[in-house]
């Protein structure tokens, strides 16, 4: 190795090499001067070892440099041989046991460029982790914690709350942030109470309706059953004048802003709602609280958020009446229809309610006065957030939320969704840290605030962030009011989310019967059993209609029940809430918290999102069925000429054929693909916002969506409007939301369907 080392040394020194020379700078530092030279010699003699310099390198005699190659060629052919024996050893596989007397190396972490693994637990794995995390047991302590005897919006009680929520998602490391926004509530008035004056009766409800119109009005007291628009037509009929009068009507069927609405249309001076003992057994003189806004959100902010820095103009929501509205209890209302004369109501028009000693006349006779002098106060309102973050697509996210206000203790309302939300929060966070579970997609965990005065936190939220949220949500799930008995089961919900739901029912087991969720409602007609419209109080409403992100909300129910009976009262209890469970709302509780977990971990588990588009198509060709029947109708009969219903149809066909081609790329897709996984998801989370009508002011219409909106822009609003002209309009517009929905499933652009 000496001789080749020598050899080598010699070779670099042969003919027509560079001289470097070393140079002293001015700083102290030395560089290297390379001069390209075909001469032996130079012009300056410089002395070996001289500061300054270096020695020459001169060529060695010819004889001596091919001994040099020589050696040389030999030593590379031996470097070649050697380096190959070591890379064959090194590269030999294993054994599978170690040698004697030696431990086995242990690889302790994976190369910093290894890309991180993909999930190893598989879908039992998970659910049942899920399960044993979420017990009964957890849930009877959550609960005590939660049960608070006062929670109303933006007070000092609801700030504790708040940040015991955030200290908790801090604990459990989720980078926990707060939504701060200043709206306006409206509250009664604490020296001014609001009056109602019939005859010699003067009565000081405690109760009130938020957002109702103030002042003092006077007019003919008329009772008019639920206040839908059937129940007013029958008003009509029988010739009582509604406009300028005073409407007595029963709560429940349809929420209490479209009670006052349909009565304003209608010319109504002012509204008094009541529980009616038939659809409401508890205390005659149990108080009620609610809201009259026709819509979600700061009414006084509508369609932007109320964020303290920002300015815009003054306005009002379309939604918020114009005449005042006031709650009174079950006996003030005995007493206003023992006196309220005028013709009696037909049994079969179902006005009957369960006071045995009234006759419940329709009234029209005898005058009413109502006095409301409620005030709007600025309160600040906090949502907090936690995180757990995907490890594929961190940038996707499903929202769980549950508000966290209310009138009262809020038992079941609040307290039940808020205790689902933190037991879910902890059961993931577990799962990540310890059972190795790695979600691809981000689970956001948010508390509301203000969800009783129209879910004003969450919509401030969603306007506040309105140009990214609806790109990143792809699911919303609400957790408010998960339990208000036992024994069945609804949902309402994007049909997106059918599937899901469909799924899920099968999968988490009755803890307080035989067999599963599906098995709870009954296989042969589960869809008619479990699935209902969304409402507009719906908190998961604003979510689907207004920012189109697909949403649901379910409820755990006893049977033959609509709803809990006593939300928006002091009595939301644990007692009561006990009594609807048959003292099991621990376990009903678990139960729901693994059906919303289970919905969650299926979302961002799976490679391709559990979103199914095809559940879309029989619902858009059902609405546009009923737009071609109008149509056709006015067609023949003279009142509309040059207009044709195949334009929509052709859009609708455009849709189906594109949820068709979908699956059939999801069908053909590799979900190891991470690529054309995250290309799919993308197309599949476009359909729900592209049902939202761009032709329509979020300030107007805010509930843009082309089905489950609302507004003369919706499919099912075309299909009643009377106005030929604006029939025109609408169907032109809605015909091109449908198609821009279908184009932007068909995803690349070459593959749009232009037949329209």
């Amino acid at each position: 190795m000496d001789r080749l080392r020598s050899a080598f040394n010699n070779m670099i020194k042969s003919e027509q090499y560079s001289r470097f020379t070393l140079q002293p700078a001015e700083d102290g530092e030395r560089h290297v001067e390379v001069k390209l030279s075909d001469d032996a010699t130079d012009d300056t003699t410089e002395v070996e070892g001289q500061a300054g310099g270096s020695p020459s390198f001169r060529p060695v005699p010819l004889r001596q440099g091919r001994h040099n190659i020589c050696y040389l060629a030999l030593g590379a052919l031996l470097i070649f041989v050697t380096g190959y024996m070591v890379g064959f050893i090194s590269h030999r596989k294993p054994r599978v046991e170690p040698p004697v007397n030696q431990e086995p190396e242990i690889e302790t972490s994976p190369p910093a460029s290894a890309p991180a693994p993909d999930p190893q637990l598989n879908w039992q794995d998970l659910t049942q982790l899920l399960t044993q995390k979420l017990t009964s047991e957890a849930f009877d302590k959550t609960l005590r914690d939660f049960d608070r005897p006062s929670r109303s919006a933006g007070s000092a009680d609801d700030m504790h709350l708040a940040n015991l929520i955030f200290d908790d998602f801090k604990k459990l490391e989720m980078d926990p942030w707060t939504d701060i926004h200043f709206a306006q509530l409206q509250m009664p008035n604490s020296t001014q109470p609001n009056r109602v004056l019939f005859e010699s009766n003067v009565f000081k409800p405690t109760g009130y309706l938020a957002y109702s119109a103030t002042g003092e009005v006077q007019g003919k007291l008329v009772y008019g059953n639920y206040g839908r628009q059937e129940d007013l037509d029958v008003l009509q009929k029988k010739s009582v004048e509604l406009k300028g009068s005073v409407l007595l009507l029963r709560c429940g069927k349809i929420s209490f802003a479209e009670m006052v609405d349909n009565a304003a249309t209608k010319g109504a001076a002012a509204v008094l709602i009541y529980p009616d003992i038939q659809d409401y057994k508890y205390l005659a003189d149990t108080a009620l609280y609610g809201h009259v806004h026709l819509g979600s959100g700061d009414p006084y902010t509508p369609g932007f958020p109320s964020f303290n820095h920002t300015q815009f103009p003054p306005t009002q929501s379309s939604g918020l009446p114009k005449i005042p509205a006031q709650t009174i209890t079950a006996n003030m209302a005995s007493t206003l229809l023992k006196s309220i004369d005028g013709p009696e109501s037909d049994m079969s028009s179902g006005f009957k309610g369960g006071f045995t000693s009234v006759s419940y006349r329709l009234g029209g006779s005898k005058n009413i006065t109502v006095e409301v002098n409620n005030v709007l106060v600025n309160r600040e309102l906090h949502n907090v957030f936690g995180v757990i973050k995907g490890f594929t697509d961190p940038d996707r996210y499903v929202v769980l939320g549950a508000q966290r206000d209310a009138w009262g203790k809020g038992y079941t309302r609040a307290a039940v969704g808020t205790s689902i939300l933190m037991e879910l929060a902890k059961a993931f966070h577990n799962m990540v840290e310890n059972d190795g579970f790695r979600p691809r997609r981000s689970i956001v965990f948010a508390s509301w605030c203000a969800g009783e005065f129209g879910n004003v936190g969450a919509t401030e939220w969603l306007e506040g962030y309105m140009s990214s949220i609806d790109r990143s949500v792809f699911t919303y799930i609400n957790l408010d009011g998960a339990v208000m008995g036992r024994g069945s089961f609804v949902a309402s919900a994007s049909p997106l989310l059918y599937s899901l739901i469909e799924r899920t029912m099968k999968e988490v087991r009755n803890p307080v019967g035989a067999g599963t969720v599906y098995d709870m409602v009954g296989k042969s007609n589960w869809r008619a059993n479990v699935l209902k419209p969304i409402k507009m109080d719906d908190p998961a409403y604003p979510f689907l209609a207004f920012s189109g992100i697909p949403s649901i909300s379910f409820h755990f129910i006893s049977p033959n029940t609509e709803c809990y009976p006593y939300y928006g009262t002091s009595l939301d209890n644990m007692d009561h809430l006990d009594y609807q469970t048959n003292h099991r709302t621990g376990e009903m509780t678990a139960l729901a918290a693994q059906f919303a977990g289970q919905m969650a971990l299926r979302l961002v588990h799976n490679h391709l999102l559990f979103l199914d588009v095809s559940r879309y198509s029989n619902v858009i060709i059902q609405a546009v069925s009923k737009v071609n029947k109008r149509i056709n109708q006015l067609s023949q009969s003279g009142q509309l000429k040059g207009v044709s219903p195949n334009w929509l149809n052709r859009a609708g066909n455009a849709f189906r054929r594109a949820a068709q081609n979908i699956n059939t790329f999801i069908d053909n897709t590799d979900c190891n693909d991470k690529e054309a996984c995250r290309i799919l998801n993308d197309r599949i989370m476009r359909v729900e916002h592209s049902l939202l009508s761009p032709y329509v002011s979020p300030i107007e219409a805010p509930f843009r969506h082309l089905l489950l909106g609302r507004g003369s822009h919706t499919l099912a609003s075309i299909a009643e409007i009377t106005d030929m002209e604006q029939l025109h309009t609408q169907l032109a517009l809605a015909t091109w939301t449908l198609q821009g929905c279908a184009n932007a499933l068909a995803g690349d652009i070459w593959d749009i369907d232009d037949e329209i």
